[in-house]
This record gives structure tokens, C-alpha cells and sequence, in this order.
């Protein structure tokens, strides 16, 4: 297992459970670009050098700072800088670095998804720490509550909220919450929408495509397709084959179709592809599965994408 990324006390009034924290997620993008010359082909590195040294213009080439000579440096007033050193960050009377004092407990359906920036795995820092963990843990699967604190790490102070890992699991999880001010307004995006009365009939139309087009979410089943593509244009090149395009939009009829007739279309599209896509030999729950997002018609066997 890797290191941990945190390791210190989850504090909930005098209960205290030593936890460690890992990050939760990783990059799995198999595409990276380098900055190249168009020119020569070779790769382009960026240096660091002093301000003076890109004020001046000179045609000299500018001398490389070496890392061990930079730090960090807070602009008091214009061009003036105060000096921070690492040690002096690290010695900061900040005490979540290394406690979450729970503050508070709320309702699951409480922690709004736009808040939630970053996932954690939580689990005891020790075997030791096991009993205090699963009592926690099983509490807040009771109650259905999110316990809610604040976490230091990465040069700025948290908001984070820690929750069971499923009924099923061991473990917890833990995200980094938004602060407020860091949303920006809504109200700045949504005050111009117009409002417009929602009609029954089409209302009950929109339910039954949602309920017709509803199934388990399978995250699993989802790709990149924009690094998909990516990658095909990648081989093209390497392979000097055509480069794949992008097809154009077909262009309409000119006819208007009106919000009933494409609600009603929508639905019947569904009961179509349904019907197509129904193996006898296939299981219910298989059948439920292969439903998905299916308002794309599948391409027919063998097609190709369209090359230049």
C-alpha cells in the first residue's frame, strides 16, 4: 500500500481515532504532449530565471536560478516581497494539521455535490485504532449522518466531511469541501433565464422518458472518448494513414419539430431501440444493464469512422 497522504486524530467531543488518509483518485490518461519546435522537432524547456533578467531584453541568454535558491516570497506592496521560509510554514499554529475536530453532524442529502472537491479513503492508522474506527463508522451509517470538520494540508486549511464507505465496506471516506466564497454567485447565471409555465401533459411526457431511460449507474462502463480519438489520431500520424475527422452535423430539414412531437418521438425512439436491442437467451437483470444512455443510435455492425 502506498503512504499515506495525512495521518493524524478524527476528534468527535472526547472520542479520538487515529486515521490515515490516502487520495482516492488517480490519472489514468494514457495521452500526454510536450511542447515541441515546429521547426526542429525538439522538445522545449522552460528555465527560471530573474524578473530583471526578462525586463532587460537582452540578446544574452539569461542566467538559471538553481532550485536551492528559490523560495517563497508574499508581495507586501509593489515589487516588495517578504521571505518565507519552509521551515516556518511547517512550524505554522495551524491545529487541524494534524487533529479534524468533528464540529458538527449533518444529513447526508446536506452535502451538496457542488461543494465536494476531492476524495479520500479513510482507515485506522493502526490495528489498535480498529475498535474506536468501526464504532464511528457504524454510528454514522445508523444515523445517516456525515460528520463535518476542518483538515490542514497542502498549504491551506479544509473543509471536510467524513462518511461511511457503503454499508458493505470497512472503511470511511473523507472529501475536501469548497468554501463558499469560492463558488461563484448563481444567481449571476440563473437570474436571466427566462421563466416559462411547465405544462402538465408535457411534464408527464419528460417523467416517462426519465423513467423509461433510468438503470442502475455503472460508472465502469464509461471511457474518454475525446482520448479515444486522441489515440486513433496519434496512430494515424505514426502509421501515415488518413487522419480521422469529425463528422459534420447533419444539416436540418428546415421543419420545426415542437417540444411535444420530440417529447413523444424521444419516447417512442426508446420503446424502439428496446425492442431491437431484446434477446430472448438474455437474463432480466442483463436486460436492465444493456438499456444505458440509449438515445444515440447504435452504429450499424462494421461501420467505420470517416476518414479524410
Amino acid at each position: 500500500m502506498a503512504r499515506p497522504y495525512w495521518t493524524g486524530q478524527v476528534q468527535i467531543s472526547l472520542v479520538s481515532v487515529g486515521v490515515s488518509l490516502y487520495v482516492a483518485t488517480e490519472s489514468k490518461s494514457q495521452i500526454s504532449f510536450h511542447q515541441i519546435s515546429r521547426s526542429t522537432g525538439e522538445r522545449v524547456r522552460h528555465q527560471k530565471v530573474l524578473q530583471s533578467a526578462v525586463d532587460s531584453r537582452s540578446d544574452e541568454a539569461a542566467e538559471v536560478v538553481q532550485q536551492d535558491e528559490i523560495v517563497k516570497g508574499y508581495e507586501y506592496s509593489k515589487g516588495k516581497y517578504v521571505i518565507i521560509e519552509p521551515s516556518e510554514l511547517d512550524n505554522l499554529r495551524v491545529p487541524s494539521k494534524h487533529t479534524i475536530a468533528v464540529s458538527q453532524f449533518i444529513d447526508l442529502n446536506e452535502l451538496n455535490p457542488e461543494y465536494v472537491e476531492k476524495p479520500y479513503f479513510v482507515v485506522p492508522e493502526n490495528d489498535d485504532q480498529a475498535e474506536a474506527f468501526g464504532v464511528v463508522r457504524q454510528a454514522l451509517i445508523k444515523s445517516g449522518k456525515v460528520a463535518i470538520g476542518k483538515i490542514a494540508f497542502s498549504g491551506r486549511e479544509h473543509v471536510f466531511a467524513l462518511t461511511a464507505a457503503g454499508t458493505d465496506g470497512r472503511g470511511m471516506m473523507g472529501y475536501t469541501l469548497r468554501y463558499q466564497n469560492e463558488l461563484r454567485n448563481q444567481a449571476d447565471y440563473f437570474r436571466d433565464i427566462k421563466s416559462t409555465e411547465v405544462k402538465q401533459d408535457y411534464l408527464e411526457l419528460a417523467e416517462a422518458l426519465i423513467t423509461k431511460m433510468s438503470s442502475k449507474f455503472e460508472i465502469g462502463k464509461f471511457e474518454d472518448g475525446y482520448e479515444v480519438a486522441v489515440k486513433e489520431l496519434v496512430d494515424a500520424k505514426i502509421n501515415h494513414l488518413p487522419i480521422p475527422k469529425d463528422e459534420p452535423e447533419r444539416v436540418s430539414s428546415g421543419k420545426v419539430i415542437n417540444l411535444m412531437d420530440a417529447l413523444r418521438s424521444s419516447l417512442g425512439a426508446e420503446s424502439s431501440a428496446a425492442r431491437q436491442t431484446k434477446k430472448p437467451v438474455v437474463s432480466a437483470k442483463e436486460a436492465v444493464a444493456s438499456k444505458g444512455i440509449g438515445l444515440v443510435k447504435p452504429a450499424a455492425k462494421g461501420a467505420r469512422r470517416k476518414s479524410a
